[in-house]
């Protein structure tokens, strides 16, 4: 059996996708991921044998610029990655059982399936990009809604306009390409009416945000055996645990002062400090042998040896430190990250910053929160409800799918 798996983001969007693909090998599926063609995301995926089929542009290319991605790239992205789904994925679809897709909006590749004649499935990491009736939509680049608008079905409807905008013109053109008939509604004809939700539960009980038939699978998680580097270990081992700093993908556009800010905070409630790198290319502020810096390392293994994680509510490291039982401070900066960040806080795991551009004291008074003993009991207590077979679950339900898919064929045949 083959399956085509494709994913278009951040790491948060990849790293999952590559833990779901080693779960289908194990169960003696090959499978094929295609993904943008990031060095580090190659990397990770040759890293667990799993070979990376590039898809349109690298994601750093597109978010670490001079300045933010504007509304204008977007309306250039969305084409440019509605042509290379259809390129790429009607290639390495080929002869495949299945495909599922996630990711930044993957229009194409409902498209590309329906076309082969496969099942296709729409995962998702967050609900908050499904249709509602209890929040509104996420920010989207296009015509604004109209001021003061509080209907939150308008403001849905609204959204499937945007996303017509974005990417309708394309997809179309290329379904046509192909002898497919138009589609009216982008964003619904690509979420499906029965979208796969991959969070834990634990974080994201959600099912009845969305009116669709949300089928939770749990977490896709990405088993990460690799030793830390000998550089960190022995700094880890130098003194009492280290607050971690870092922000993965975000390119901290509006937090240009984030690592002095996180330093001196960290540094004021007496504690040492781990800072990432990141996309946003942090650095050490001087040469205090309190600090040390990292690049991409081991979070599974780091984060139960830190006494806090300071991070950008990304729903990837929001699980991981969850499972680490380490308290959490999350600074949102963009998407589903401020409805990570308020759920760490719902549950008293940590603090949700208010904002993606801390000062020294709304950071400080965040960590004395984080670094309480009753918020780190509690981060305990909740590591212990985490469940562990997301991708088990995701994998047998694949597997399910195509084979009721086969039964139909042969039973119209």
């Amino acid at each position: 059996m083959r399956m085509v798996l494709t994913t278009w983001g951040s790491r948060g969007d990849v790293e999952p996708v590559a833990g779901l693909a080693v779960r289908l090998r194990e169960l003696g599926v090959e499978v094929r991921v295609c993904a943008p063609p990031d060095e580090e995301f190659a990397a990770l995926l040759g890293g667990v044998g799993v070979p990376l089929v590039p898809l349109g542009p690298t994601v750093q290319s597109v978010v670490t610029g001079a300045r933010p991605p504007s509304a204008a790239d977007a309306f250039r992205l969305a084409p440019q990655l509605v042509a290379a789904r259809f390129d790429t994925l009607m290639t390495a679809a080929e002869g495949c059982d299945a495909l599922l897709a996630t990711g930044l909006m993957p229009a194409g590749a409902r498209s590309v399936a329906e076309k082969l004649g496969i099942p296709y499935v729409f995962a998702c990491f967050h609900p908050f990009g499904l249709p509602s009736r209890h929040l509104p939509p996420m920010q989207r680049p296009g015509k604004p809604s109209p001021e003061g608008e509080k209907d939150i079905k308008a403001l849905w409807a609204q959204d499937a306009e945007r996303v017509n905008g974005l990417y309708g013109e394309a997809l179309n053109s290329h379904r046509a390409a192909i002898g497919l008939p138009p589609v009216d509604n982008v964003r619904d004809y690509v979420l499906t009416d029965r979208p796969w939700l991959a969070a834990e539960p634990v974080l994201g009980p959600w099912q009845e945000m969305t009116d669709l038939d949300l089928v939770p699978t749990g977490a896709w998680v990405l088993p990460d055996e690799r030793p830390l580097p000998d550089g960190l270990e022995a700094f880890l081992e130098a003194g009492e645990p280290p607050v971690y700093v870092g922000f993965g993908s975000m390119a901290l556009h509006t937090a240009r002062d984030m690592a002095r800010v996180a330093i001196e905070a960290v540094r004021a409630h007496g504690r040492r400090v781990l800072l990432a790198r990141g996309w946003a290319d942090l650095a050490l502020i001087d040469d205090r042998d309190d600090c040390f810096v990292v690049g991409e390392v081991n979070h599974q293994s780091l984060f139960g040896r830190v006494a806090a994680v300071v991070h950008h509510g990304g729903a990837g490291t929001t699980t991981t430190a969850v499972r680490a039982g380490v308290p959490q401070v999350a600074v949102p900066q963009i998407a589903d990250q401020p409805h990570w960040a308020a759920r760490i806080a719902e549950l008293g795991i940590g603090s949700a910053h208010d904002g993606p551009t801390p000062t020294f004291e709304s950071l400080s008074a965040a960590l004395t929160t984080a670094l309480s003993p009753g918020t780190r009991a509690r981060a305990r207590a909740v590591a212990g409800e985490i469940r562990t077979d997301g991708t088990t679950v995701a994998a047998e339900m694949l597997l399910d799918a195509v084979s009721r898919d086969r039964s139909s064929a042969s039973a119209s045949a």
